[in-house]
């Protein structure tokens, strides 16, 4: 049951039909692994954050650098030096001193990953390192953990949702299968504008809250957004028989 201050607090979230109090209360019980605290990271920390989740699991060894203050809106200038992901968690902690925030500033490994997604509710891939996705992919799928990926270069950006536990649904793999190696494309190669990343963090944390929640997600879709443009399209993914993720 919701404190007088809870539902004050989320009164405008509640106020929302399809949320309401019941799905307040399944967020405040849900736990989230958030991979990678960069432009990504920033917004989705804020995002959950702030809409009353119980406990953040914020995972990154990286340390804050100047590059990084032009699209991680959530570091300043004193923060350079400091590892990201203490830097965010003394954020939230300011924010919304009610979410449980668990650190590990560390870059993500397969003991790790083994160790954290079975304890967790949604995994969030916030990172630009393909091999993290492909590994996130596969133990998502085989501990059948809802992974909803984003990435985002120049003024392009995109997401998808994977969950094993709906049937016939693609996984990563399917859409992009690591045996065809492709060019290292992130921010450090080809670079990004600033706002197109919490355009697709705001996407993935919605796609967040409405799994946990219990509200019906598109899945077996990629959703794409050009900026240059403003426009988005899905296309549809299909589950690949030979895919050795999801199709063993």
């Amino acid at each position: 049951m919701l404190s007088q201050q809870e539902q004050l607090r989320y009164s405008r979230q509640m106020m929302v039909s399809k949320i309401g109090e019941q799905g307040q209360l399944k967020l405040q019980q849900a736990s989230v692994l958030i991979v990678g605290m960069g432009g990504l990271g920033n917004p989705m920390v804020a995002y959950l954050g702030s809409a009353g989740l119980g406990k953040l699991v914020l995972v990154d060894g990286d340390d804050i650098d100047y590059t990084n203050l032009q699209r991680q809106v959530l570091f300043t200038e004193q923060d350079v030096g400091a590892n990201k992901a203490e830097t965010l968690q003394q954020f939230m902690q300011n924010q919304n001193s009610a979410v449980d925030i668990e650190v590990v500033d560390e870059m993500l490994d397969e003991e790790l990953a083994e160790y954290y997604i079975p304890q967790v509710d949604v995994v969030i891939d916030c990172t630009d390192n393909i091999e993290t996705r492909y590994l996130l992919n596969r133990l998502c799928v085989s501990h059948k953990v809802p992974l909803i990926v984003g990435a985002a270069t120049g003024f392009d950006g995109q997401h998808m949702v994977v969950n094993s536990n709906e049937q016939d649904n693609a996984c990563y793999e399917c859409l992009f299968p690591s045996s065809q190696k492709a060019p290292i494309v992130n921010c450090q190669t080809v670079g990004i504008v600033g706002p197109v990343l919490s355009i697709i963090a705001g996407m993935q944390a919605l796609h967040t809250i409405k799994l946990i929640t219990g509200l019906p997600v598109k899945y077996n879709t990629l959703f794409a957004f050009d900026g240059m443009d403003m426009q988005w399209q899905q296309f549809t993914i299909g589950k690949q028989e030979s895919c050795p993720i999801c199709n063993q």
